[in-house]
């Protein structure tokens, strides 16, 4: 039977898997054992009716990276800092939130602009200076990457993601979800938000060619009202070619994504497998999926309330999931 792509994202000591109709997340606790949570995708934009039409369904993940992610991203960071009696408040978090979001865009994609408007005041043609600023941003956004790997914690965080993936393999093979099992796949995977984020990249740089000639206060606004739409049509893209990836010049023509998850993914230990598994359990459990036959039931339990403001305690199922 045909099932549905589950997809993840890693964070710190833990892991999100996404289902069709509901996320579930996984920690490893500072004392050892493994807790987790499930929400379900049911308000906000999912609950739009054209939320998984096509071109919309983009704009609805990205949300969920931006808003979503994120906000468990923190979460997993409050767990990891309540063996230290230190916790976010709903207010800090919110914060944060809202400078992710500014930083990334001001960052990523008027930075280089701006940059660009600089450097190229004295060329006529716009295009050299087009041209520019999509050097600059590839080189901002690989610069990025470079330096954050060398962080220990974003290390960690990295060898999680690979663990995320390698899970999400075992699934789509119809494995058991065993350590052994998620063991023999790779890192990378076609469908990852590093892949994403290249389409993403490229995709600007072709269409903000459009903007090429206007003046500088133009040029900024039409480049943020764009994101969504290069964020739709990016989605689109990264699942055709995940779909079709048995195509050899498509193999090549996404390349450079699995390349790149060379450095956003790393070989993670077996704890930090039994954690994407646990995620995955849960995952296909609030999904009303269960995992392949002979799948490791890992030890996990409830997150419990003091563990993060507003998640609220679970009984564990002994059949539980990604994307």
């Amino acid at each position: 039977m045909a099932r549905f792509n589950y997809g993840g994202q890693a964070l710190i000591e833990g892991v999100m898997m996404r289902g069709r109709d509901a996320i579930a997340v996984a920690f490893r606790h500072p004392g050892g054992d493994i807790v987790w949570a499930s929400e379900a995708l049911d308000s906000g934009p999912h609950a739009w009716r054209l939320a998984k039409a096509p071109f919309v369904r983009g704009l609805i993940v990205l949300y969920e990276t931006l808003i979503v992610g994120t906000r468990w991203l923190i979460r997993s960071a409050n767990i990891q800092a309540s063996a230290e009696g230190v916790e976010l408040g709903k207010g800090s978090v919110a914060l944060m939130l809202g400078l992710t979001l500014v930083l990334g865009v001001g960052v990523f994609f008027l930075l280089p602009l701006l940059i660009a408007a600089f450097t190229t005041s004295k060329v006529e043609s716009g295009w050299v200076q087009h041209l520019v600023e999509g050097l600059i941003r590839v080189g901002l956004f690989l610069g990025y990457l470079a330096v954050i790997s060398r962080a220990p914690d974003i290390r960690r965080v990295f060898e999680y993601h690979g663990a995320e993936h390698m899970t999400i393999h075992a699934l789509e093979a119809g494995d058991p979800l065993t350590t052994d099992a998620v063991r023999k796949y790779p890192t990378a995977h076609p469908r990852c938000g590093t892949e994403f984020l290249v389409i993403f990249i490229i995709l600007s740089i072709l269409i903000f060619s459009l903007l090429v000639g206007q003046s500088l206060l133009v040029s900024i606004i039409g480049r943020i009202l764009l994101i969504p739409v290069i964020a739709s049509i990016a989605y689109e893209l990264l699942r055709f070619g995940a779909k079709h990836r048995d195509k050899v010049w498509l193999r090549w023509l996404y390349l450079p994504g699995i390349w790149l998850q060379g450095i956003t993914t790393k070989q993670p230990d077996d704890s930090m497998i039994a954690v994407a598994i646990a995620s995955m359990q849960e995952a296909l459990a609030a999904n009303h999926e269960d995992a392949p036959a002979g799948s490791w039931d890992v030890p996990r339990r409830p997150m419990p309330m003091g563990s993060d403001k507003g998640v609220s305690e679970q009984e564990s199922a002994p059949d539980q999931l990604i994307r």
